[in-house]
């Protein structure tokens, strides 16, 4: 059981990596589309490039999506409106005129005869007024149209008739003047129209909820076909344009056969395809970074943050496509290159971005275009993001991609439609907005240093200025190596530029690497303004250890001040296993006697294991070994550039730092060109 616990203990990080790939790998294919895939690949107005077409079963042809939706709308425009007719106020209307006639007293002005009268009239008013009915105010336009058909409910019946048929109330008192007589009026008369006036009531309504419910009734029953194809039909030619009905037969066809291929006994095979293909996406992600980034393979914090943003990216592009397909092209994924660029390299930024969008063309419409859109512009970021320090490179950058996915996408529109009339221009706000969303990489790098523990050349840019506190500490106490490390940060600068290394990464780690010596200043030579050397007092073995330990102490002053661990590497490796030979050889002289241990006059180490902490090294030893030089010379510089860096090569302090002898050539050539310039010598001015 112990042997097991320990196997799994010396392979903990492999078997991290082993959970990390199959959560990730089981979240991207939980975010697939549940359908299937068609497998013809097809446009509107592209050649048909595949043979012949024939259809192997029967199926109906899908009307499209503006089709229906066209539909729909002449069915809302042309749908018959229903009225109610209540007669109820009709009943109310005759009994309230009835009751009324009847309280009239007879009168010198209003004889028997004359109320028998005004009771006929009115009656003969009263029925030519609800023949149809009386309609109260309505305030739908649609029933503006005076010859449109309208629906009329009287109880159980339904009749059809002109909308103009029914009297509004001018038509209402139009028709009361028109029967009562001429003008001007008797007595009777206005006693007749008073009443009339006062009794008489709409009665005719507009039915709105029935109406809404016959509408979706006649939508409800809309046929969502318009044909069939029947198996062995031809459907389209080879070399054929896809386009009008052919179009619709292909969409159709393409529909019906992703819903028999995602069936309940296809489920299992389906998802296990998507499983093995991504899978061999992440293992190839894996693989390079096994391959070519070892020291970011073997860091399990770092392949996470990678894994972490490769899945991030997917899941909001799969979440956007869920709710609008139409806004596909708002999800900057531009931002994925720009973050693996700032903390890594540029190369790891377009291969991981290369894999996230083949990923996504499972997940999106139209997937070789936005593909093909999105590799584009991905190329075009790793070539244009640089320097994020400097504010304006990155706008000048997403300027820059904002145009080649306008520039693309106006190519994809012109070639299927075959002019520039049918281009969509909402996609060019997209893309702007998708500009726009791209600056959050910003936002995120700064984050993703804090829970990440990760260095951004933005954060190299803040720690190389000379003003933080532990640079300005150093500078006060130990004055001497605060210029030393100036000095050494120029060199290795202008070497790392020369073979296309990190030169803000190698700048930064110069400018802490010998913070550990302020705590003893006194005891380095070039803080030793008095003249006084207190390693006269001293043991051979003590003085080594003073000058050793300043790495040590550097690395635990810099965790105590949050400096981050890639720049703590510079601290750790600048010395890598050297000796302090100058005490070495002393104790020899002191102990001729005695076989003197070299090992205990050894740095600690770890050796350089990247180019910028090679350069660094180099850097370091040859600047602190150049002011030993009492007549320097061109010559004098350059033997002893090449024997200091030939001894390191032979210490075998840079085996595992990735650098090639050509670059270590260029260094030796960059680093002699600036000494020689620094120790140059003056025109003698006359006194």
């Amino acid at each position: 059981m112990s042997d097991f616990i320990n196997k799994i203990y010396r392979n903990n990080t492999i078997i991290y990596k082993v959970i990390l790939f199959l959560i990730t790998t089981v979240a991207i294919v939980y975010l697939f589309p549940k359908g299937g895939q068609f497998k013809y690949d097809f446009n509107n107005g592209q050649l048909w490039k595949y043979d012949n077409l024939y259809a192997t079963f029967d199926f109906a042809i899908q009307k499209t999506e503006e089709e229906i939706n066209l539909e729909k709308k002449q069915i809302e425009v042309n749908a018959k409106l229903y009225f109610q007719y209540d007669n109820d106020i009709v009943s109310q209307v005759k009994s309230s005129f009835t009751e009324k006639i009847s309280k009239l007293k007879i009168t010198d002005s209003l004889t028997e005869p004359d109320k028998i009268n005004l009771k006929r009239v009115g009656d003969n008013i009263i029925k030519k007024v609800y023949t149809f009915g009386y309609l109260e105010v309505v305030s739908e336009d649609r029933v503006s149209e005076e010859d449109e058909i309208i629906a009329l409910k009287k109880e159980n019946e339904v009749e059809d008739i002109l909308f103009k048929s029914l009297l509004n109330s001018k038509e209402v008192l139009a028709l009361i003047n028109n029967n009562i007589g001429d003008k001007p009026l008797s007595y009777n008369q206005k006693l007749l129209l008073n009443i009339l006036a006062s009794i008489i009531k709409p009665n005719v309504s507009y039915d709105k909820e029935f109406t809404e419910k016959i509408i979706q009734n006649d939508i409800d029953h809309i046929s969502y076909t318009k044909g069939k194809v029947s198996e062995g039909e031809l459907i389209i030619l080879k070399g054929d344009i896809v386009e009008g009905k052919k179009l619709a037969i292909l969409n159709s066809l393409k529909s019906e056969s992703e819903s028999k291929i995602w069936t309940d006994s296809n489920y299992n095979w389906i998802v296990l395809g998507y499983t093995i293909l991504v899978s061999l996406a992440l293992l190839m992600l894996l693989l390079f970074l096994h391959k070519y980034r070892t020291e970011i393979y073997e860091n399990n914090n770092k392949v996470t943050f990678i894994f972490f943003n490769v899945f991030a990216i997917i899941f909001i592009q799969t979440l956007v496509i869920k709710y609008n397909s139409d806004y596909l092209y708002v999800v900057p994924l531009s931002i994925l290159p720009i973050i693996i660029k700032a903390f890594f390299d540029a190369r790891l930024g377009l291969f991981s971005h290369v894999l996230t969008v083949l990923l996504l063309g499972y997940i999106v419409p139209n997937s070789f275009e936005f593909i093909y859109l999105h590799i584009i512009a991905g190329i075009v970021t790793i070539l244009t993001v640089s320097e994020l320090y400097k504010r304006a490179n990155l706008f000048i950058s997403v300027a820059q991609i904002t145009g080649i996915y306008m520039l693309t996408y106006f190519a994809f529109s012109v070639i299927k439609e075959g002019n520039a009339s049918q281009i969509n221009w909402d996609y060019f706000v997209l893309f702007a907005m998708n500009g726009l969303l791209s600056f959050l990489s910003i936002i995120l790098i700064y984050i993703y240093e804090k829970v990440f523990g990760l260095v951004s050349d933005v954060t190299l840019l803040e720690l190389s200025n000379t003003n933080t506190k532990l640079l300005r500490q150093l500078n006060e106490e130990a004055p001497g190596t605060f210029q030393h490390s100036m000095q050494v940060a120029n060199l290795a600068e202008a070497a790392a530029n020369e073979i296309g290394a990190n030169s803000m990464l190698v700048r930064t780690g110069a400018l802490y690497h010998d913070v550990g010596k302020m705590l003893n200043p006194m005891y380095f030579i070039e803080n030793q303004s008095t003249g006084v050397n207190p390693h006269n007092d001293l043991s051979p073995r003590d003085s080594s250890k003073i000058i050793t330990d300043h790495v040590i102490k550097g690395v635990e002053l810099a965790k105590k001040n949050n400096i981050p661990d890639r720049i703590i590497d510079f601290i750790r490796t600048h010395h890598g296993t050297s000796s302090t030979y100058y005490f070495y050889k002393k104790e020899q002289e002191l102990n001729p006697d005695t076989n003197v241990d070299i090992e205990k006059f050894k740095y600690k180490g770890p050796i350089p294991f990247s180019k910028e902490t090679a350069i660094l090294m180099m850097c370091d030893a040859a600047e602190a070994a150049s002011k030993s030089i009492k007549n320097p010379t061109a010559q004098s510089i350059s033997d002893l550039i090449d024997k200091i860096i030939d001894k390191q090569m032979a210490d075998n302090q840079f085996v595992n730092s990735d650098i090639t002898f050509r670059e270590i050539k260029l260094i030796k050539k960059v680093i002699k060109k600036k000494l020689m310039n620094i120790y140059h010598l003056r025109v003698e001015y006359p006194e």
